[in-house]
């Protein structure tokens, strides 16, 4: 059996993060170490190992670098979750088990992709089913006014957060089929080349229901990340440009509508651009993170030392801040380095794919991870208005974290998968 050694190299790293992180806290806030303590670094620690153990035992050629640097934004994650809601990081860590859980499963399942590209219909279909089941049952833990969760016992799960990566599947399958007839053109429209609009039709179909459906829920975070996904997937696919700026033109205009129809749109945008209007309103959670990132400096307060509880709900919607004001500009940037080197490892995955249709799978699903990120820490810092997308491994979330899991256990088989 050949070891995969880089890999348990790099995994030291994270089993270290999270046992020091756990281990500062604990000592900050009760002079201490408990058992319990010990015991969540140990189960880390088990949790990382046995992946690593799976992995040599039955994909053995899969890519080395990506487990690690997901299991660093985990350790983050898990410690900044502690450190701002101490209530909840066990539940945290729960859905944590049960997300690597889901990564085995799916990269097992994708042994043989054929299942995937073969009901990729049905994968879509599920994904929307699921989601609209929120119309009817969907609950509202959090007092938004945004019914996206469906939840029992305290537990609540997002199923628009699976259905990211079920669409991903069908963008890539079909896109994969009617690539060469999306590439060409057939119709002309003055100086416009236009393709086989019939085959254009599901794609558009799939799409158009999606970001309804989202639009009805508020679910706006995750109506611009469809969108992006959508475009990046399609032009890919093609290589025409001309569905890349159709697309973005297309934006301008239901963005502009929803903002003069839409009050909740239009409250988002007014709060980004002028949140001094109502400090002690619906901006105090802007200007709070805002604040945050600005005393932390170069090299932040120090882990418990600063004062990040101050930002409402900071825990799902501005870990950056917290980040950012306790380690300070430092650990700020060393968070960024980390998505980018998962975000290049994903995408060197998808370069390197034996077929189209790994090769689609793994950029849509890498692009999913990519513009998340951006979007949220684009909203931290304030640079677009907030959306509520959750910051990949890194925001308290099961669904989100789950799903995360789940991509990269199909980018971990399609790796294994690769040409070279």
């Amino acid at each position: 059996m050949t070891l995969r050694w880089r890999e348990l190299s790099l995994l030291f790293w994270p089993m270290a993060l999270f046992a020091l992180g756990a281990a500062t806290l604990a000592l900050i806030r009760r002079g201490d170490l408990a058992q319990r303590d010990f015991l969540l670094a140990v189960a880390f620690v088990g949790l990382l190992l046995a992946l690593h153990a799976w992995l040599t035992w039955r994909h053995r050629g899969a890519d080395q670098v990506l487990l690690p640097v997901a299991a660093m934004l985990v350790a983050v994650g898990l410690t900044i979750v502690a450190r701002l809601q101490p209530a909840v990081a066990t539940r945290h860590f729960i859905w944590l088990v049960i997300g690597l859980i889901a990564m085995v499963v799916a990269a097992e399942f994708v042994r043989q992709p054929s299942r995937l590209r073969r009901y990729k219909y049905t994968w879509a279909t599920i994904g929307l089913a699921i989601t609209m089941t929120t119309l009817v049952f969907g609950i509202d833990p959090n007092g938004s006014g945004a019914r996206l969760w469906l939840g029992a016992a305290g537990f609540y799960f997002q199923p628009s957060e699976i259905m990211k990566v079920l669409l991903v599947i069908f963008f890539a399958a079909y896109l994969e089929e009617k690539h060469e007839l999306l590439a060409s053109a057939v119709y002309r429209l003055g100086p416009l080349r236009l393709p086989p609009l019939p085959y254009l039709a599901p794609l558009l179909l799939m799409w158009g229901i999606t970001i309804a459906l989202l639009a009805i829920q508020r679910d706006m975070g995750a109506a611009l990340l469809f969108y992006g996904v959508f475009l990046s997937l399609l032009y890919v696919a093609s290589s025409r440009l001309l569905y890349l700026w159709g697309g973005l033109i297309a934006f301008v205009l239901p963005a502009y509508a929803g903002y003069l129809w839409l009050p909740y749109i239009q409250g988002r945008v007014e709060t980004w651009l002028n949140p001094w209007a109502d400090p002690e309103g619906r901006s105090y959670q802007i200007l709070q993170a805002l604040a945050a990132l600005g005393s932390g400096g170069v090299a932040g307060t120090g882990l418990g030392f600063g004062q990040p509880t101050l930002i409402p709900a900071a825990h799902t919607d501005f870990p950056l801040a917290a980040i950012g004001e306790e380690l300070g500009l430092v650990g700020t940037l060393a968070l960024v380095m980390l998505y980018l080197v998962l975000i290049f490892r994903g995408y060197q995955i998808a370069v390197w794919a034996r077929d189209g249709f790994q090769q689609l799978l793994a950029t849509g699903l890498t692009t999913v991870l990519a513009l998340q990120a951006l979007i949220i820490m684009s909203g931290s810092l304030k640079l677009i208005p907030l959306t509520g997308i959750t910051l990949p491994f890194v925001s308290y979330g099961g669904s989100s974290l789950l799903a995360n899991c789940i991509i990269v256990g199909l980018l971990l088989a399609v790796s294994e998968r690769r040409t070279t």
